[in-house]
């Protein structure tokens, strides 16, 4: 402990980081950097501010990382139609190396010994800040308080913010959601509580981007999106950067009743967790891009893509995002890009987002040859039987030799 002398925290301004706050000066007797990102979370991040300087920190860095977040990191992710163990959208997952990234830089700016955060010892998030900071800065030191000290649930916390007059609103910590929650512009995720079950079903009122498909209006929403190298550059023809395009479509989205879900996933660290996510955004995203690669992309390119996809995915939502491996498949994902251009015309109903037309000057699509009228020589059909002819004298010769295929 003697030679950590300055630490870099991701700082919430929340009850955790706060009480991590006044640990770190407690038990390390060191000097406190705190971080706090503007991740479109929908929550104010300057009243960090205060409460870090009510607890004497010098160095307080917010900063708005928008842009950065969805330029950089998910819309790299969704060029590669990104989701694990078929559902999860990676929403929390991949706004750790952003964080990971600036804890580090911070700390190379301040002269910090270490870095720290919040996440505890049971979760994913411990992993993908570490691995993310060991990556980028070998010999950097990582205090994670929740594998170190003795507070083990809200009450000890909110006693310990008590007992040393740490600046949190107890009207509002007492009326705290009853769910672990994470948000950003990609998502909202909820874990605890009644959610704990499995078999209970998630309560409406838990839900804040999206309004139930029950509720949702009974007049369907069209939208079009344009593509340029696999990324959205504009809705309706109006040009937006990356973080307008995802804020867009995630009021349009949940307006709609459109990216619930609840799911059990498997954790990096070996346990089953039930979680449930709002991703209104996301799941347009996936949706269209799906349509303007399909085509826009050659076939065997995008089934290159696809088998290789759950791997990346698993690469970012165990923590991997700054990994040879990754940025080696990234390479290749954003090259297979060069030609998704074009416009997506989606339907979104209740829930649901339907592709209802598609189209690009980089279409592979050749109305002469799939056409079921006339194509004008344009497909010779007497092909097909030499196709098939070849692609069967495998089996063919087996069945000759009297092999049984049942």
């Amino acid at each position: 402990m003697a030679d950590i002398k300055k630490v870099v925290l991701a700082y919430s301004g929340g009850l955790d980081t706060s009480v991590i706050v006044k640990w770190l000066q407690q038990n390390y007797h060191c000097e406190v950097v705190t971080f706090t990102a503007d991740l479109g979370q929908g929550e104010e991040v300057e009243p960090a501010r205060a409460k870090a300087e009510a607890m004497g920190v010098q160095q307080i860095y917010i900063e708005d990382v928008r842009e950065e977040f969805v330029r950089d990191f998910v819309f790299p992710m969704f060029r590669a139609n990104t989701i694990y163990e078929g559902e999860y959208l990676l929403g929390t997952s991949i706004a750790r190396p952003l964080i990971a990234k600036r804890l580090v830089e911070i700390a190379e700016e301040t002269g910090a010994d270490a870095i720290s955060h919040g996440a505890t010892g049971k979760g994913n998030d411990q992993v993908r800040f570490e691995l993310g900071a060991y990556a980028l800065k070998p010999g950097i030191k990582v205090i994670a308080p929740w594998r170190e000290w003795n507070l083990t649930s809200r009450e000890t916390l909110m006693n310990y913010a008590a007992t040393h007059q740490i600046p949190v609103d107890f009207t509002k910590a007492g009326k705290k959601s009853p769910y672990s929650m994470d948000a950003n512009l990609l998502h909202i995720s909820y874990e605890g509580g009644v959610l704990e079950d499995p078999w209970t079903e998630a309560e409406d009122d838990m839900w804040r981007w999206s309004v139930s498909p029950e509720k949702a209006p009974d007049v369907p929403t069209y939208i079009e999106l344009t593509y340029e190298k696999g990324d959205v550059v504009a809705i309706d023809g109006i040009r937006l950067k990356a973080h307008e395009v995802l804020a867009k479509l995630n009021k349009l989205g949940g307006d709609n009743g459109v990216g619930r879900l609840d799911i059990v996933e498997n954790r990096y660290v070996g346990m089953k967790s039930r979680g449930a996510y709002e991703t209104p955004g996301g799941t347009i995203l996936l949706r269209a891009h799906r349509a303007i690669e399909s085509i826009c992309l050659d076939r065997e390119v995008a089934h290159l893509k696809d088998s290789l996809m759950p791997k990346y995915a698993e690469m970012i939502y165990n923590g991997y995002w700054w990994s040879p491996e990754r940025k080696m498949l990234q390479a290749m994902i954003d090259l297979s890009q060069e030609p998704v251009n074009g416009v997506v015309r989606v339907k979104l109903y209740k829930g649901n987002v339907t592709v209802v037309g598609r189209q690009s000057v980089d279409s592979l699509f050749d109305t002469r040859i799939s056409t079921f009228e006339d194509d004008g020589g344009a497909y010779n059909q007497k092909d097909a039987e030499g196709f098939i002819k070849l692609n069967a004298l495998r089996m063919r010769i087996a069945a000759s030799k009297g092999r049984k295929l049942k």
